[in-house]
């Protein structure tokens, strides 16, 4: 890659000017790092109690604040993808972060605005069984305005922020890969810590003492990451735009429809047929394999007729000769997607943990001694731990006693087994979250009360399984994309991550509203609706999750797992944490 005007490698002087202030490294690093950790403090902080915001502010019943949560997170989830094709394409990753942070700076003051200003919320209800006064059409649309502006935000921020400090160093050293490694380890360890203060002091403020400080607090945060990120801005090394994945896979597809009855003049065995510019030169060692399955892009790299190269034999037309790497890039893609199927159908269960997962705690018995009351947004605290402890399990014990046993050459669990436990864990927790809502839905309609007597603890299992999932599918299919791709396709590999994210927020925005509707036909009592859990079947919607997640199961074991290559599918090695750590923890 090309460097805007420096080297990466730490302390090293610019080569076009003569002053000898270092360029990159770890001076550059610990303002991306403080701009990162102030950041997710404030984006976490509205993610983790958003839906109950919704619920009390906005008088919004359980369905439409699930709706809206699931859309925005979707949103989020799936803006990166266009986030990374503009910093890829044209405005690059430090341009791309600043004005992302802008944008997600005046999103999050505009939902400060709507806490702590009276006129643009709907007067509060007096009781949840109540008929309360809904939002006007304005007031909504300012609190849309302000989870539009976070999704922009979003957008630029989740695809660059760890390649922007991966530039930093000089990774063809093995200096520059080891102070990377770091680097990675101390995002992750500041990103967690983080999310800890924003589930539970953040949260806490919000819920127990005032929304309008709560979300001040975020606010301030966000304008203070900006300022970090400034501070920095002499010693960073910025790449410039190189163009964008996305672009070349649709240079593919165009190119392999416009060539789609055409035959190679020259044959199949000519060394002119396909158009293959990295052979014989300098970035062969980056070449990626020429395949012979899904034949039929490789049309899209064949030279039909010599006029298609200009005098220096590059194409005149880029959307109808494409290079055989375009082709290989695409054919990576195509053929992860059944994998990719499986992903996302797993976490669809994951994702009903921050809604109606929340919904249950709300209408439980919060209660820590006489005063304290667990704010419900706390519960998702529990896939996190969760998450730690399997992965500490996991490399302390279970990889350590499978290696002594001689099990494998490394003692890890395959990607098909960990893919297959990631789907066992989706339906076991729909099962239990199932079961624990009928628990809580019967004894609070024994007792006539809004809120079941149960402590909120009972919900600890379902979402520790939810995290779980995490640990198991998620880690794995971004391992998977992270494999399967070459290096060059790793930003490209993190937004389809987040994609895969996205479609199973819409997805289950999609199946509430269908259960809603087809649950409520012939005069029936619909299983979700209202504010009021003890009049829903909440639990029948859990069990038909877990139908689809066994469905899941035997599509992935009949069909998806084949396209697991066989060197992922029975050595599947560590990711590095750049590459799994953090990605799930955005759900």
């Amino acid at each position: 890659m090309e460097h805007a005007a420096h080297s990466p490698s730490e302390g090293l002087e610019s080569q076009s000017l003569p002053q000898k202030r270092p360029v990159g490294g770890w001076r550059a690093v610990r303002y991306i790092l403080g701009n990162e950790t102030f950041e997710k403090l404030a984006s976490m902080s509205l993610i983790a109690n958003l839906v109950v915001y919704l619920h009390t502010k906005y008088n919004l019943d359980n369905v439409v604040s699930a709706n809206v949560f699931n859309i925005w997170s979707g949103s989020c989830n799936i803006a990166p993808l266009f986030g990374a094709f503009l910093a890829d394409r044209y405005l690059g990753k430090f341009n791309t972060l600043l004005f992302s942070s802008i944008a997600s700076l005046l999103g999050m003051g505009t939902l400060t605005l709507t806490a702590g200003i009276h006129k643009l919320t709907p007067s509060a209800c007096i009781s949840q069984t109540a008929e309360c006064q809904q939002p006007s059409t304005w007031q909504i649309a300012i609190l849309y305005l302000g989870l539009a502006l976070l999704v922009v935000g979003s957008g630029g921020l989740r695809p660059c922020n760890i390649a922007f400090g991966a530039d930093q160093f000089d990774t063809t050293t093995e200096k520059g890969r080891a102070q990377l490694d770091s680097f990675c380890n101390l995002w992750y360890l500041l990103f967690t810590l983080a999310l800890l203060i924003a589930l539970t002091i953040v949260v806490y403020i919000q819920t127990n003492v005032s929304w309008i400080l709560g979300f001040a607090v975020p606010t301030g945060c966000f304008a203070l990451s900006i300022i970090i990120f400034l501070l920095g801005t002499r010693l960073y090394v910025r790449v410039k735009p190189q163009g964008s994945i996305f672009a070349d896979i649709i240079k593919v597809l165009v190119a392999t429809c416009r060539k789609c009855g055409s035959k190679s003049n020259a044959g199949e065995t000519s060394g002119q047929s396909y158009y293959d510019p990295l052979v014989g030169s300098e970035s062969e060692r980056e070449r990626v394999a020429r395949t012979n399955k899904l034949k039929f892009f490789d049309k899209a790299a064949m030279i039909v007729d010599p006029s298609e190269l200009d005098s220096q034999g590059k194409p005149k037309n880029s959307w109808k000769l494409c290079s055989v790497q375009q082709v290989e890039q695409l054919k990576s893609v195509v053929r992860i997607l059944p994998v990719w199927i499986t992903g996302i159908v797993c976490f669809v269960g994951m994702q009903q943990m921050n809604s109606f997962g929340i919904f249950q705690a709300i209408q439980m018995n919060k209660s820590i001694g006489p005063k304290f009351q667990i704010p419900p947004a706390w519960m998702g605290l529990t896939p996190m731990i969760a998450l730690s402890i399997w992965i500490i399990i996991y490399e302390s014990i279970y990889v350590p006693q499978m290696q002594k046993r001689g099990m494998n050459e490394t003692g890890r669990l395959t990607m098909e087994q960990r893919f297959k436990i990631g789907i066992v864990i989706s339906v076991l927790c729909m099962v239990v979250a199932g079961l624990t809502e009928m628990k809580r839905r019967n004894s609070a309609l024994a007792h006539g009360t809004l809120e079941s007597p149960i402590t909120v603890a009972l919900l600890v299992p379902q979402f520790a399984l939810s995290g779980l999932i995490e640990a198991f599918a998620a880690i794995a299919l971004m391992e998977l994309l992270t494999t399967q791709w070459p290096q060059s396709m790793r930003t490209f590999a993190g937004a389809v991550f987040f994609l895969s994210l996205s479609i199973a927020s819409y997805l289950t925005t999609i199946l509430i509203n269908v259960v809603k509707k087809l649950s409520g036909l012939n005069g029936n009592s619909s299983w979700l609706g209202g504010n009021d859990l003890n009049k829903n079947r909440l639990d029948y919607y859990y069990y038909t999750i877990a139908a689809f997640g066994v469905l899941n199961f035997v599509y992935f074991h009949f069909f998806a797992r084949h396209y697991l290559s066989d060197d992922v599918a029975q050595h599947s090695e560590k990711p590095s944490d750049c590459d799994s750590s953090g990605n799930g923890k955005g759900l």
